[in-house]
């Protein structure tokens, strides 16, 4: 297979702690020689697990990056055993843009897994981390929230796995990030992302979705930077005590977890995160953006449960998820 020409800037294996780049080649109008450069931090302490975490596989995505800046500027090798990766700007030149896919290539990391070592720029970081970070890693930690389109509940998440034991030690994982909201998570459409590849490599995967609306709040940023930690503890890395609240746990079944909008136009949601809702409850109108005195169209939940995911901003296309609606479990 092709290498890929991604190499670091720092040592990957060696005791300490190492601030650096991952350097991709990636020639350009700018500088033919050029090169993207992803901040990395490794910090290593002896024989132990490791943990792989990364923020901004989107780029609108804000609690993972600034969660990880600081542990990446404030862990020090004494406190640990075995070695952390920090990965704050996974999709560099995407966060660098404020932009959910790439400004480069307009490709979405989270769906360009396995990637392609001769692929697009987007596909090479792919390959890199499928083939080079992840094997290296025993737990991985990929922080999101909703972007610039969408606003969650704070939830640590993880997918229904074939192997009941990975899927145990995921689902202890996630609880130890002790987010207010523990999710057992149905994705529209899983093929190519980067959960899905790690999990094929039988890591212990946890995600998250922890706000959105293209920003992040103290609170959201406070739930990213405790559950980082807890779930470091958890895996027998740190040194400490971990930070346990209760946490409500959710399951999103099947696709009626979705309401999907069919129409575009002015979007006015009818119920708020956190609601409880029945089915067949009415949970947004979509008013017309292009004349006056038209009624609006009604959308009602599937299934009754919790509001988990609202659409953001105040304007929706046809087929933009306009609400999520999860079952709590008991």
């Amino acid at each position: 297979m092709t290498a890929n020409p991604i190499r670091p800037t720092i040592p990957l294996d060696r005791d300490g702690v190492h601030h650096g780049f991952l350097r991709l080649p990636h020639s350009r109008n700018d500088s033919a020689w050029g090169a993207v450069m992803i901040p990395i931090t490794v910090v290593q302490n002896g024989n132990g697990p490791t943990a792989l975490l990364t923020g901004g596989n989107h780029g609108d995505e804000y609690e993972g990056p600034v969660a990880l800046q600081q542990l990446a500027a404030t862990l020090t090798a004494d406190r640990i055993t075995g070695r952390v990766i920090i990965v704050p700007f996974f999709n560099a030149p995407a966060v660098q843009a404020g932009t959910r896919v790439s400004p480069i290539d307009q490709v979405n990391l989270n769906r360009a897994f396995p990637g392609d070592p001769a692929g697009t720029a987007t596909s090479k970081i792919a390959d890199y981390f499928n083939r080079v970070l992840v094997p290296m890693a025993d737990v991985v930690l990929d922080f999101h929230s909703g972007g610039k389109t969408l606003d969650f509940l704070p939830f640590a998440a993880i997918h229904i796995l074939p192997d009941a034991r990975q899927q145990a030690a995921s689902e202890a994982a996630m609880m130890a990030f002790n987010a207010p909201y523990s999710m057992r998570m149905l994705e529209i459409d899983g093929a190519a992302m980067y959960d899905t590849a790690v999990e094929a490599q039988g890591k212990v995967f946890v995600t998250t979705e922890l706000g959105g609306g293209g920003t992040a709040t103290t609170q959201t940023i406070g739930i990213a930077r405790k559950g980082a930690r807890n779930l470091l503890i958890h895996a027998g890395i740190l040194n400490g005590r971990p930070d346990i609240a209760p946490s409500v746990m959710l399951d999103m079944p099947d696709s009626d977890c979705f309401v999907i909008s069919n129409d575009a136009g002015l979007f006015e949601p009818l119920v708020d995160l956190g609601d409880t809702v029945t089915k067949d409850q009415p949970v947004a109108r979509i008013w017309s953006v292009d004349r006056s005195g038209q009624p609006p169209v009604t959308y009602t939940a599937n299934r009754a449960g919790l509001v988990t995911a609202r659409h953001f901003p105040g304007v929706i296309q046809m087929g933009d998820c306009m609400t999520v609606v999860a079952v709590v479990l008991t």
